[in-house]
């Protein structure tokens, strides 16, 4: 075990965890963020999907100890009053079925805004591979990305 001191959500936390513990698990089990999924566990399917200093990344991959001084921002921390241009986007297109997958897909189109806000389709399909809908809800997700990219 070792202490660990993060930045989540712009709030300073303190946590004893193992260091190759999943940032994932940190996050829901010690921080009670909950908003972020267990999918894989793999780095594959994006569920678990939060930004380290902006960049998008699979939290159940990297552990605490590679976090460092990064920000780590969470779907809870995306906006305060989840009226996010992309959380807007995404109930004006009724993109949701399941839901499982959603928070991941926001955080990565979110990253994907961040560093381009006027993403071709073929960028949003590039950026958004591999981030998985069970429900196959891709038209919808893009259709919401370039609706908040034409709002931004």
């Amino acid at each position: 075990m070792a202490i660990f001191n993060l930045k989540v959500n712009g709030e300073n936390h303190q946590v004893d965890v193992d260091p190759d513990t999943p940032i994932l698990w940190v996050l829901r089990d010690n921080l009670d963020l909950v908003g972020t999924k267990f999918g894989c566990g793999i780095a594959q399917c994006g569920a678990c999907t939060i930004h380290l200093d902006g960049t998008a990344a699979r939290s159940c991959s990297v552990p605490i100890s590679q976090v460092g001084e990064a920000s780590v921002t969470t779907i809870e921390g995306l906006s305060e009053k989840g009226d996010h241009p992309l959380q807007e986007a995404w109930r004006e297109h009724d993109v949701p079925q399941c839901g499982y997958c959603q928070a991941g897909q926001i955080m990565n189109a979110a990253s994907l805004l961040s560093k381009n806000p006027s993403p071709s389709d073929q960028e949003i399909e590039s950026a958004m591979y591999g981030n998985l809908c069970r429900c196959t809800s891709y038209l919808k997700i893009k259709a919401a990305i370039r609706t908040a990219a034409d709002q931004a």
